[in-house]
């Protein structure tokens, strides 16, 4: 548990630097800066999904492709639970939020879960690892084409047109023909990975960081910031908060409901109630590139994202005990 929140906490100090970072000198980082972030970032999220793709094993996902039930219910969740409880409080606190605000909550909403994380947490918990592999891997490819489709629907709803098929378009050529590239190399590179797995860590987290930068550093130049109230922020993490324990309730609900094992609880639980930061802050880039507020609408997952780690890991070392529990 210790080791566990003292990752997160250097994560989450990174990503605060470079907030603070942006808020000092904006216009380093912003379009046209000194630093060209864009095109950094657009090198970077290219190298870190060539990686996820050449360290996605087939066989991993061969193992765990065949409990369908499990499978159904975390994408369900995932693509659907999720996006009705986005789209309810997106038109259902028009009066109360900022759009940006709604948009980013929305954006969350309609992200894929994560892989490394949902993984880590299931091992821990004694669940089912295969299943979670193939649910997580299998969730990041769909979010790939879902989550701007939810996106276009969303903002062709309320007025915004969203030019849907150049976002996919974009995302595919960004993200997924790097990670279809890796996945071809695998046989010639997967060994030499595995060795340097802490360091691929690191460069993931690391392009995280600089988008986030990059994503702020725009904001701040646009003097977003200046138009919202410090309890914004307040309300956003409430809404994280909410969010977060009504779909672990409905997950665990739902597990018990179709008479899971105990296994399989688990994965449903840790697999559908995640959002991957990984792969949304990419995204963000792609679907909101130039748009000012990209900070205030990525501001939401990165909330969702510490949480669900510190709420998770709490949870995975209950669940840990009672499978302990159950096998004497």
């Amino acid at each position: 548990m210790i080791r566990a929140i003292m990752k997160i906490d250097g994560f989450l100090l990174a990503m605060l630097a470079a907030v603070v970072l942006a808020f000092l000198a904006p216009r380093l980082g912003a379009e046209g800066g000194a630093l060209h972030m864009a095109q950094v970032t657009e090198i970077g999220i290219a190298l870190v999904f060539f990686l996820h793709g050449a360290n996605l094993s087939p066989q991993s996902l061969k193992a765990g492709a065949a409990n369908w039930r499990v499978h159904l219910a975390v994408q369900a969740t995932t693509y659907i639970l999720f996006p009705l409880i986005g789209f309810a409080i997106f038109f259902g606190l028009s009066s109360v939020l900022a759009y940006e605000v709604r948009l980013g909550v929305f954006f969350l909403c309609a992200l894929s879960s994560t892989i490394s994380s949902s993984v880590a947490m299931t091992s821990m918990a004694r669940g089912n690892v295969p299943a979670a592999v193939f649910d997580a891997s299998l969730s990041g490819i769909i979010g790939m084409a879902i989550t701007p489709s939810l996106i276009a629907m969303v903002a062709a709803v309320s007025g915004k047109p969203f030019p849907i098929l150049p976002a996919i378009g974009d995302v595919a050529l960004t993200l997924l023909l790097p990670f279809a590239a890796g996945q071809l190399s695998r046989p010639l590179i997967a060994t030499w990975l595995a060795a340097r797995k802490p360091i691929i860590n690191r460069l993931d987290r690391g392009v995280i960081v600089l988008i986030v930068y990059t994503a702020f550093c725009e904001s701040t130049a646009s003097g977003l910031w200046w138009r919202y109230s410090p309890w914004v922020i307040a309300e956003i993490a409430a809404i994280a908060a909410i969010l977060l324990a009504v779909v672990l309730g409905v997950t665990t609900a739902l597990s018990r409901a179709c008479g899971f094992p105990l296994a399989d609880e688990v994965t449903t639980v840790f697999c559908g109630s995640k959002k991957s930061l990984a792969n949304g802050a990419p995204i963000a880039r792609i679907l909101f590139a130039g748009n000012p507020a990209m900070g205030m609408i990525m501001l939401p997952i990165m909330l969702y994202h510490q949480l669900q780690l510190i709420v998770c890991s709490i949870l995975a070392r209950r669940y840990a005990a009672r499978a302990a529990a159950a096998a004497r």
